[in-house]
């Protein structure tokens, strides 16, 4: 950090914006009676704003038809669960998730 005081930055105001664009210096400080009043930086372009769907056409994906179905056991412990369950509740409902079969994965299983 540089620091000058207002007539020197009249003075030399050209080198001194060279001296930050060149990259020489980060930041000149300007100041009167020595207390900084102000501060040059270099600038710095705005980061380009992104564009969506740039990968249009490009990806494939699919969704099983169920995917955006509600699931009725998750709706049911919901609305009609208690409301401070228990550790015996967490218990049971772990032990049912276990024994729950696996969901297909794959979209060749939704093809059959």
């Amino acid at each position: 950090m540089e620091q000058v005081n207002i007539h020197e930055a009249k003075t030399h105001f050209s080198k001194l914006l060279e001296k930050l664009s060149s990259g020489e210096a980060k930041e000149v400080v300007i100041a009167k009676a020595g207390k900084p009043i102000a501060k040059l930086i270099p600038f710095a372009e705005a980061p380009k704003q992104r564009i969506l769907g740039a990968l249009a056409g490009q990806v494939e994906y699919w969704e099983s038809p169920d995917c955006w179905e509600p699931d009725k056991e998750i709706i049911d412990t919901m609305t009609h669960g208690p409301l401070f369950p228990t550790k015996q509740d967490e218990t049971d409902f772990i032990k049912s998730q276990t024994t729950l079969s696996k969901v297909s994965e794959t979209q060749a299983d939704y093809e059959a």
